[in-house]
């Protein structure tokens, strides 16, 4: 498949690169938030894919995707046009434990594009050392990259925050990890990639720690702002923090109810935005376990599924910490924090409810998907299948019965799920149709992905483009991909991932 099969029509922008609005506003902020450097450009660089709903998204024309200066911006070979290109310092807890200043040791921020749908910013990920690196040489592989590609049109497609990304760029450069592989560089587009890490950096630095806040308020917060100074002076900041703890509450709510389990879910990796950011040893689930873990560096578990939700908690605890520099009272910084555990289980409820076809949250439907994930979690079953099938297990019970050992349990949670639904009075077929909308058919599964790194170590984009297909609209059946919905084949529980990954 050539680039050009890829690149189906689309709204009319700008045909070049070169001419899109384009401004830096990170690169506004003091020296001592960033280092101001050109990206080190691949030998050789080719494009393997362009994503055209993003470029979209940023007012690019197809044309424009086609042209030379779009691969020379995206394998770091000149500069985005007015963008002022630099990497930012962060610190952050690793897997719990405070590992001091970080920063983007193999990214590039080129700039900040002027879109219908706000600034968008556009980095380059694998794109060379910076001061940042540590012992990193500032690369990302092509097995990676094409995972990170994938992830955020997966997520955009299921309607939860992410950043994305725009192209994705090979070389042959080797890179050394586990075994020698081939390097690449993603192009990612977020509206901000400033995360938990970037406020923990300055929690001893309170200049440097309110020149970030105000930023941030004022750039993505600007209804935390007051007007006339009521509620004291840390007002604003208490507003943000309550803003910043709804959103990650209902983004790892979005995140268990599709199976995700992010892998790295250190505080430098957590997006102030609320979005799913730093794709790396992520994986969304075949087989249901309560504790199932997608990193094998993760020794100790503490990523798992069920994890989620409490180290989402705890690290926004981390970030709240960082304010206490600024004077708020750690009592004021609390009670923005309790926020949490009503955020994350309104927002879970309403998931469910809407997964299972049901109206409205009832006592009793605590025990009823407390029982769901323990008929899934004792069966090794299917998670998106077991949800998808369990929408016409209503008409024909026998393809949902078929994904468990324990048929007698399945039924018995069935007759029990089928007259909580009836209870309600909804029609069943209405209910059917409800449910399909929400439950995704096809998922970015491990071996889908390695599918298309295989195919794509061949310089072969066509399973890159199959999959974005399918998983911008998850939820339709389309003839003809059944086997991107079966269940996975055996070699797939094989497949590991790691940080390095």
């Amino acid at each position: 498949m050539t680039l050009q099969d890829t690149l189906p029509g689309i709204s009319a922008g700008c045909d070049s690169i070169d001419r899109l609005p384009v401004e830096n506003s990170y690169a506004d902020l003091p020296p001592a938030f960033y280092t101001r450097l050109a990206p080190q450009p691949l030998t050789q660089p080719r494009l393997l894919h362009a994503n055209t709903e993003v470029a979209a998204l940023l007012g690019l024309a197809p044309e424009a995707l086609r042209r030379p200066e779009f691969l020379e911006v995206c394998s770091g070979q000149r500069a985005l046009a007015g963008g002022k290109p630099l990497a930012a310092v962060y610190s952050g807890h690793q897997f719990g434990v405070w590992a001091g200043q970080l920063g983007d040791g193999r990214a590039h921020l080129l700039g900040e594009v002027r879109t219908a749908h706000g600034p968008m910013e556009l980095q380059l990920k694998g794109s060379g050392r910076t001061p940042y690196s540590r012992m990193g040489d500032g690369r990302a592989v092509l097995r990676s990259s094409v995972r990170e590609y994938l992830a955020g049109e997966a997520m955009a497609g299921l309607g939860i925050p992410s950043t994305r990304a725009l192209a994705l760029v090979v070389s042959d450069d080797p890179v050394y990890r586990e075994t020698v592989e081939t390097a690449a560089i993603i192009a990612r587009v977020a509206p901000s990639f400033v995360r938990f890490g970037s406020f923990e950096h300055w929690h001893d630095s309170p200049q440097n720690l309110r020149v970030l806040l105000d930023y941030v308020i004022a750039r993505f917060y600007p209804e935390c702002l007051d007007a006339g100074g009521e509620g004291g002076p840390h007002a604003p900041a208490l507003r943000m923090l309550g803003t910043v703890v709804r959103r990650t509450a209902e983004l790892v709510a979005a995140w268990q109810t599709v199976g995700f389990c992010h892998g790295v879910m250190n505080t430098d990796n957590m997006s102030i935005l609320g979005l799913t950011l730093d794709y790396g040893p992520y994986g969304f689930m075949d087989v249901f376990q309560v504790r199932h873990v997608c990193n094998h560096s993760d020794s100790q578990g503490r990523y798992a599924w069920n994890a989620q939700p409490a180290v989402a908690h705890w690290n926004l605890y981390r970030l709240a910490n960082s304010l206490v520099s600024l004077g708020i009272e750690p009592d004021a910084l609390k009670q923005e924090l309790q926020q949490f555990e009503d955020a994350f289980l309104h927002a879970y409820r309403q998931r469910m409810l809407d997964k299972f076809g049901l109206r409205q949250w009832q006592d009793d439907d605590a025990g009823l998907v407390d029982g769901w994930w323990r008929l899934l979690h004792e069966n090794r079953a299917d998670f998106t299948l077991s949800f998808r099938r369990l929408a016409g297990a209503q008409r024909d019970a026998t393809p949902f019965l078929d994904l468990f050992i324990d048929r007698e349990a399945a039924q018995a949670w069935l007759t029990r799920y089928l007259a909580r639904a009836e209870a309600e009075g909804s029609d069943a077929s209405a209910r059917e149709a409800a449910m399909n909308r929400v439950n995704p058919l096809y998922i970015l599964r491990n071996h889908l992905a390695e599918q298309a790194i295989r195919a794509a170590k061949q310089g072969d984009a066509g399973e890159i483009e199959t999959l974005l297909m399918l998983l911008r609209d998850p939820c339709t059946p389309r003839p003809g991909y059944e086997q991107y919905a079966a269940l996975p084949p055996d070699w797939a529980s094989g497949l590991e991932l790691s940080c390095s990954s």
